[in-house]
């Protein structure tokens, strides 16, 4: 996780939700549309300030940067300092876990898909929101065309990708959609 710009730059970072009002609302409403409605186990992965966390109304977020951590608290949101990639919740203790805009920045996305698997309660849901790689916004940073500190740290997937990973952390795929580059997945975890 590429941790120091968010703990240098928390404040644009959350910023960034004020400037885009319009793109974040439409990805908050898609996202509110099909995540089961949230309960004291729902749990948001990389809350980071909670723009997401906060109106679905999810509990809990685990986010690694503290600055950014300070923000979801003093929004409500009960923040856990940690990784997806080592998340520090009990097996099988959350009932659905969100995912936004977050597993660009992962060290080993495959990983995080595998915590994200081991915490969930059998038929938990995984829901997942990220901008896919080929799309206008990812492609136009990776040409060059413009300048972002935060994407600079990213690393850009497909929805196939995304997919193939979910499945090979053993989900299955309930849906998925994109909608002006941002891919919006539900994968279930087996009741096996």
């Amino acid at each position: 996780m590429p941790q120091e710009v968010f703990e240098r730059h928390a404040d644009a970072y959350d910023d960034w939700f004020v400037l885009h009002r319009k793109v974040y609302r439409a990805e908050c409403e898609r996202i509110r549309e099909i995540l089961p409605a949230p309960d004291a186990r729902t749990v948001e992965v990389g809350v980071g300030s909670g723009r997401f966390a906060v109106p679905l109304g999810i509990p809990i977020g685990i986010e690694p940067s503290v600055a950014i951590g300070r923000i979801a608290r003093r929004r409500g949101i009960e923040v856990i300092q940690g990784v997806g990639e080592s998340l520090p919740l009990k097996d099988g203790s959350c009932s659905a876990v969100l995912m936004v805009t977050v597993i660009c920045f992962f060290d080993n996305t495959a990983r995080a898909f595998a915590e994200a698997y081991r915490v969930l309660v059998p038929g938990g849901v995984l829901v997942a929101g990220f901008l896919e790689r080929e799309g206008k916004v990812i492609q136009a940073y990776l040409r060059g065309e413009t300048d972002h500190r935060f994407l600079s740290q990213g690393r850009f997937y497909t929805s196939e990708e995304v997919q193939a990973l979910l499945c090979d952390a053993g989900f299955g795929i309930r849906s998925a959609e994109t909608e002006n580059d941002f891919c919006v997945i539900v994968a279930e975890k087996n009741n096996a």
